[in-house]
């Protein structure tokens, strides 16, 4: 049996995280919840949500998990939200701080982007432009909606590493894919049928890493 570890740093929403997939995986699969690096040693998959500020995350998981970068590049990953910031370069949030540097680029304020208006944080459903073509987007049209809810937003820098791209007055990346890696700013445990056909098609990915 295959362990999923879902990591608990005490500023996700792991309930509706762990319930999406509940529903998609199969007996050959144990969905738990890692509240430490020895929780991570037995994981063949490693799942990171998140919400809150990037130090107040960072500070927590370097607490609680300092062997987590080292397990990211080793194993199937999959970043949601603030677990996606966090891969990239530097997070201008609280000042500034720096991340894991998984991702090449940087996570910045909509504030400074957009026009005087425009509703900060970015909040509810949009298109998601897929810009790769992979087993994660099977059954999933290009610009389905997905659920957001976030006031900084990343740029990759490498465009082999953007697998889409989103709209809300300028373009970002939402979602990256880099080896074993995978995640998004947006939210597929919100985000209905195609959030929970994004998540069943992520476990069938990690099955082709083997």
């Amino acid at each position: 049996m295959k362990k999923i570890a879902v990591i608990d740093y005490g500023m996700s929403n792991l309930h509706s995280v762990l319930k999406s997939f509940q529903k998609v995986i199969n007996k050959n699969y144990n969905l738990s919840i890692a509240y430490s690096s020895k929780d991570l040693e037995d994981a063949s998959i490693l799942i990171l949500p998140g919400q809150g500020a990037a130090s107040s995350c960072l500070d927590k998981l370097s607490s609680d998990f300092p062997d987590l970068k080292r397990n990211i590049l080793n194993k199937p990953f999959l970043g949601i939200c603030l677990g996606f910031q966090i891969l990239f370069n530097k997070s201008y949030e609280d000042g500034g701080v720096n991340c894991f540097s998984l991702i090449d680029g940087e996570v910045k304020d909509f504030r400074s982007a957009v026009h005087k208006g425009v509703k900060v944080p970015h909040m509810g459903w949009n298109k998601v432009k897929q810009k790769q073509n992979h087993i994660l987007w099977k059954n999933i049209p290009d610009e389905s909606f997905f659920y957001f809810v976030h006031s900084y937003y990343a740029q990759a820098n490498n465009e082999l590493h953007v697998f889409s791209d989103t709209y809300y007055e300028i373009n970002f990346t939402t979602s990256v894919m880099k080896e074993n890696i995978f995640a998004c700013q947006f939210h597929p445990e919100k985000s209905s049928k195609y959030g929970l056909q994004l998540l069943s098609n992520f476990i069938n990915w990690t099955e082709e890493l083997k």
